[in-house]
């Protein structure tokens, strides 16, 4: 059984449910973090002295934390060959798109976009500044678009863990009003990933207890 810290509108915990509910995995999640708080107590400390979601337990084993690490230590335990390959040289080009996915897309987009337009009252909002965030991270974006026109997934022809780096921004990216460039390998890429039942129960979430009251 896998115990799990992190409230379910992070989007780190989100990657997180994503995989465990692709993998099949029992779990158990405490909510923490946002309106829940908990991340200063002494009992979360010691499970994770960075104060930081998620943080994952596996049976009675070492407390994880750091996103890309946790994910790496399930789909090593418990991936099949395809989502996660055993031969390194196999794997090293699914990690590669993961770690390229986790630098310059979910970093790009979580705070100077995504934390701006939702997060951000509207008086203090810098809307130049958003626009640009969007330029920059639709230039990576398109690197994406162009794999997609030949590949249904990120690291080639099957699900792997590169597109649970990279797929779980795409919801909050396509929901929330912003101007958009047009990019139709991503567009349909997106499509078949809201068709995913762990995607659709971990990932497409509500996130309107982020927005600041006075938004």
């Amino acid at each position: 059984m896998l115990t799990i810290w992190g409230r379910k509108t992070s989007s780190n915990v989100q990657a997180l449910m994503w995989c465990v509910g692709e993998l099949d995995l029992e779990y158990q999640r405490h909510d923490l973090g946002h309106r829940f708080g908990g991340l200063d107590s002494a009992a979360f400390q010691a499970l994770n002295p960075n104060r930081t979601i998620p943080v994952l337990r596996d049976g009675d084993g070492a407390p994880l934390c750091e996103t890309g690490a946790i994910l790496r230590y399930l789909a090593t335990r418990y991936g099949n060959e395809t989502f996660w390959p055993s031969d390194p040289i196999q794997r090293a080009q699914i990690d590669k798109w993961a770690e390229w996915a986790k630098l310059n897309i979910a970093m790009a987009f979580t705070v100077p976009i995504f934390w701006q337009v939702v997060r951000t009252p509207a008086k203090q909002r810098d809307d130049q500044a958003i626009r640009q965030a969007v330029i920059d991270l639709e230039i990576k974006l398109t690197i994406a678009d162009t794999l997609l026109a030949d590949s249904p997934y990120l690291a080639g022809d099957t699900f792997t863990l590169a597109d649970i780096q990279f797929g779980h921004v795409l919801y909050r990216y396509y929901d929330i009003e912003i101007d958009r460039a047009t990019l139709p390998h991503l567009s349909r890429y997106y499509e078949t990933l809201t068709e995913r039942p762990a995607y659709k129960r971990h990932v497409m979430i509500g996130y309107e207890e982020l927005r600041p009251a006075d938004a």
